[in-house]
């Protein structure tokens, strides 16, 4: 009876979540599957925004609605996340960048663009830029993922994926049992006890992600709070993060770690918080284009939109402003 219960707890509670939360932007069909863009502002050069891993175009509303007033933005919702449609396929690297390069066919086909990449959204990034050179005006990588580390993962990050999979699996089933949902709307409303309690149980780190998490979110417009927390209950969103780990490593290695970017404006963004590896990755990124520079931000999380949303608008804004006067940096 309980699992009954946690089961049409879950169901209502989407249908209600479907009404009251409704996309911002608009849903635009790509074949195969449905992706949910927000578009704002008008010019050239067009900045496309690509989040995290599990994240939505929502991670980018400290900075979205700032360079929109400069010139034309599109943030996303890539497949199986938000307000997209569920995701077909495997999530390898090759068919999220096909699914990317429809959705601006269809949102953006004019370019040319400047990508900003959050973490997994910077091997988006750089793979479109591989592909079509001469329609990227630039790149801002924002803490990018460290393809050495899990292309070829070592024993213990091997490890640490193979978990990562099954706990996104277990809250798959979690979330479909209302379970999720109890735990964020006691986070909201300030309980702590109870869902590191349910995280123990359910074979976490006793909460200590879900504090994180809570912690980023908040950094962002309160309005866009509900909206997060309601793609977090979404199962959807647990299989989807099963399917990008499951294809990381083939993802890291598809893309490979040499291939230069001539003359391209690129700016990487380092956190403080990152490992001596990654910092070291991070600095043969911005190696590989003849004017590529990299700012380690020592005070800043990997979130860095959020600790530093001003840096980022005035980056952006300077990149669009060069890339439409056609000088160099």
């Amino acid at each position: 009876m309980l699992l009954a219960a946690g089961v049409l707890y879950q169901f209502l509670a989407l249908r209600a979540d479907a009404r009251r939360l409704p996309p911002p932007g608009r849903v635009i069909d790509i074949g195969g599957t449905k992706l949910h863009v927000d578009e704002r502002g008008a010019g050239s050069p067009v900045v496309i925004f690509d989040a995290g891993i599990t994240a939505t175009g929502l991670s980018w509303r400290r900075v979205q609605p700032e360079i929109a007033k400069l010139t034309r933005t599109v943030s996303y919702d890539r497949a199986g996340l938000g307000w997209s449609g569920p995701a077909p396929g495997p999530r390898n690297l090759a068919a999220i960048t096909g699914e990317f390069e429809a959705m601006l066919q269809q949102a953006a086909p004019e370019g040319p663009y400047i990508l900003v990449g959050h973490s997994y959204g910077t091997l988006i990034a750089r793979e479109f830029a591989a592909r079509h050179p001469d329609r990227v005006a630039g790149l801002v990588l924002i803490d990018p993922v460290a393809t050495s580390e899990w292309g070829r993962p070592s024993e213990s990050y091997a490890r640490n994926l193979r978990r990562g999979i099954a706990l996104s699996r277990r809250g798959a089933l979690l979330a479909r049992l209302g379970v999720v949902r109890i735990a964020l709307n006691l986070v909201s409303s300030g309980a702590r006890r109870m869902p590191r309690l349910i995280a123990r149980v359910s074979g976490g780190n006793s909460g200590g992600f879900t504090d994180r998490m809570a912690g980023e979110i908040r950094k962002l417009p309160r309005e866009v709070w509900p909206a997060v927390q309601a793609h977090w209950c979404d199962p959807m969103c647990f299989e989807t993060m099963a399917r990008y780990l499951e294809s990381l490593s083939e993802s890291c290695i598809a893309l490979g770690d040499d291939r230069s970017l001539g003359d391209l404006p690129l700016i990487v963004f380092s956190a403080g918080t990152v490992s001596a590896a990654q910092r070291a990755e991070h600095e043969r990124l911005a190696r590989l284009s003849t004017r590529g520079r990299i700012e380690i931000l020592p005070n800043a999380g990997h979130w860095i939109q959020l600790d530093r949303p001003e840096l980022i608008i005035e980056t952006i804004r300077e990149m669009a402003v060069a890339a439409r006067e056609r000088v160099p940096r």
